[in-house]
């Protein structure tokens, strides 16, 4: 199988608690490289420093919580099956006046 294969048939779904816990991944991260940020920089009395380490962590952040890793698939959804016949199989709701 080639690589172009690979890439098409690879999982992009994520669950609900993939979800929640690639937001709450993403924010600490970006909240802890924020701090470690700002305390390099204020040591090194250079702004430049604590832009470079807050985007190492979005770099990072990126990384971890925007691809569908399989830890973010542990939870599936289980969907209801099709109604059969559509909305005849539905009783007709009464309209009240």
């Amino acid at each position: 199988m080639g690589l172009i294969q690979w890439v098409k048939n690879y999982p992009t779904h994520m669950d609900f608690k993939g979800q929640q816990k690639s937001e709450l991944l993403f924010q600490y991260i970006i909240v802890a490289f924020s701090v470690v940020g700002f305390l390099w920089g204020f040591v090194c009395q250079q702004f430049y420093q604590t832009v470079c380490v807050l985007g190492a962590g979005v770099i990072t952040a990126s990384l971890l919580c925007l691809p569908s890793w399989p830890f973010y698939q542990m939870h599936p959804v289980a969907w209801l099956e099709k109604e059969a016949d559509g909305p005849q199989s539905r009783p007709a709701s009464r309209k009240r006046k």
